[in-house]
Parts: C-alpha cells; structure tokens; sequence
C-alpha cells in the first residue's frame, strides 16, 4: 500500500473532520462530526494549527497529527505541541503514524522550531513505543496539572 502525507488545507476539513471524531470518541467524547468538522475547519481557517494526514492511492484518509504552535519562554523559540495522532483503524501497523511523526519532525525542522512535545496516557503503550522509537524522551522532572474550567 502507497501512502501518501500531505498538509491539509480547508478543502480537507471535512474528511479530517470525519476522522478527528472517530479520534475523539476513542477519547470517550459523544460522537458529533458536525462539531468536530467545525472545529478542523476553524483551526485551518484560522492557521491556529498545522495538519497532516495520510492517505492511500484511492485518496481515503487513514490518519492525521495536529500541531499546535506555542513558544518556550526558557529557549525564547518557537516550539510545536504535537497533540493530536490517530490512525483509522483498519490502517493501523502500516506505518502511517510513523510516517505522520516523520512529517510533523521535517516541518519543525525546516521552520527551525526548537523542539515537540507531546503527551499521551500511562496505559498507551504502543504509542509510547512508537515515540521512543523515535527519539521523543519521557520526561520525569514534571507534573502536568490542568484546571477543568467547565465543572462547577
């Protein structure tokens, strides 16, 4: 299987939409593709993120990464939050997330961004392959804390 990786752009805000909620609901969200296309389709529209995605040789998309621009105020350079990776399930242990890590590395690198980061759940192992495999290193020096602002 060819697979190709591309940037998206607003034309394929729906697709990647399509794809971004079946990302969300593994993340135990409601399925609502109208709301996950609008949300793709804002960031593309307001270049809030950057998007790549595979596809095969008959153009269906099986996966994407969103970038998500941010600096490092100890650096004083721009880095990049590699939040989102999902692969469709029916393409998965083909390569495409690997291809799709391999993407977001070569954009970071010829816009000189200092470095990605990303995070992902304790029990998610074979990402956490994927991205060692990679050169990613966990981080131990840190917690993450996060205030949820929509619970009373």
């Amino acid at each position: 299987m060819s697979i190709t990786i591309q940037r998206a752009t607003l034309q394929n805000a729906k697709e990647i939409g399509e794809l971004f909620n079946n990302y969300r609901v593994f993340y135990q969200q409601d399925s609502d593709v109208k709301a996950s296309t609008a949300f793709i389709a804002e960031r593309l529209s307001n270049g809030e993120s950057i998007i790549f995605y595979a596809s095969n040789e008959q153009g269906e998309i099986l996966g994407f990464t969103q970038l998500y621009p941010t600096f490092s105020s100890i650096s004083a350079k721009k880095s990049l939050v590699l939040n989102d990776l999902f692969v469709a399930a029916n393409a998965r242990r083909l390569g495409v997330a690997r291809k799709l890590m391999d993407a977001a590395k070569d954009f970071a690198l010829n816009a000189e961004i200092n470095g990605l980061s990303l995070e992902t759940a304790l029990d998610n192992v074979n990402a956490q392959a994927l991205y060692e495999s990679l050169g990613y290193q966990k981080e131990t020096g840190f917690y993450n804390y996060y205030l949820d602002l929509t619970k009373p």
